[in-house]
């Protein structure tokens, strides 16, 4: 018998709870079914289900087989799928849910150039802050930004963001440059209201230190394009990622506040709602982003260039 076959009947037997289901399952008859496991028990010497005329149970073997065998029948259909896949160029919709600001600053000509090597691919973006649950919204990827929950979602890293700390020249020269944490906190802030990864507004010093920094805030948005249009106009300090604020500095339109102290570093993941069905499609736009972005992204290298 074809142990592919065998294997496949027996998990569906165990998930189904009855022979006769894992018969339906196959369109074969509940003897042939009984078979498919006499052949994969005499083949192991060991019982894997003990049967009654009511239920399946599984006997200890049998539940270490199972697991496995699952996943090889898992491993063949992804192996089944690729090989299918390579024989046509990608084709077809693909939907992904990014950050707004991000979307707007960086995702275009990435997404264009991955259109332009699969032309077949019409790709819809939502550009959002809110969290987007990836199954009821039909996502096929998404890419968050900071620290992810525990999740059963299957992510890979694709970029870095630093947290940084700005104001203009102007400001500065006017109000006065901090040279510590405490005497930061005297300037008005220009802070994010929906801040959920820890660590805003922290900073370390050389020593591993942590200041807090929770002076008046000026002013807050859920935008932080918007605060940097007001940190421009000479507002007063902000602080947020540093792919919006990174080209700002780089042209020394901003200027880093308290520079010789740290703040966090999260990590941009893209991320699928699961690894078993990750088309060619979405893997290759995964790359692409990959390749785009990486531990060395513009943004990254407009603030270590101002600093």
């Amino acid at each position: 018998m074809d142990r592919l076959v065998s294997l496949s009947v027996f998990t569906a037997a165990v998930e189904a709870g009855s022979m006769a289901a894992a018969a339906r399952r196959h369109k074969i008859t509940p003897a042939m079914a009984g078979r498919h496991i006499d052949t994969l028990e005499r083949a192991l010497n060991a019982r894997l289900l003990q049967r009654t005329t009511r239920r399946l149970n599984l006997t200890d073997v049998g539940r270490a087989y199972y697991q496995r065998s699952r996943r090889i029948l898992e491993e063949f259909d992804e192996a089944q799928r690729e090989a299918g896949e390579l024989q046509a160029s990608p084709q077809g919709s693909l939907r992904i849910a990014v950050p707004a600001s991000f979307a707007a600053l960086h995702l275009g000509g990435p997404i264009a150039r991955y259109m332009r090597d699969h032309p077949g691919i019409r790709v819809d973006t939502v550009a959002s802050d809110r969290y987007v649950d990836l199954v009821e919204e039909g996502i096929d990827l998404a890419v968050r930004i900071g620290q992810l929950g525990d999740s059963k979602l299957v992510t890979r890293r694709i970029g870095i963001c630093r947290m940084v700390m700005c104001a203009t020249p102007a400001y500065l020269k006017q109000m006065g440059e901090p040279t510590t944490p405490r005497e930061l906190r005297k300037h008005p802030r220009l802070a994010f209201s929906e801040a959920v990864s820890p660590g805003d507004w922290t900073l370390r010093d050389a020593r591993g230190r942590s200041y807090v920094i929770d002076g008046p805030c000026q002013l807050s948005s859920n935008n932080v394009q918007l605060l940097l249009a007001a940190a421009l106009e000479d507002a007063g300090v902000v602080f947020g990622p540093s792919f919006i604020l990174g080209e700002a500095l780089a042209q020394r339109s901003l200027v880093r506040v308290l520079p010789e102290y740290s703040a966090s570093d999260f990590g941009i993941h893209t991320v699928v709602p699961s690894s078993r069905y990750l088309s060619t499609k979405v893997r290759n736009l995964i790359d692409r982003l990959m390749t785009e972005f990486g531990e060395n992204p513009p943004w990254d290298r407009w603030v270590k260039e101002e600093g």
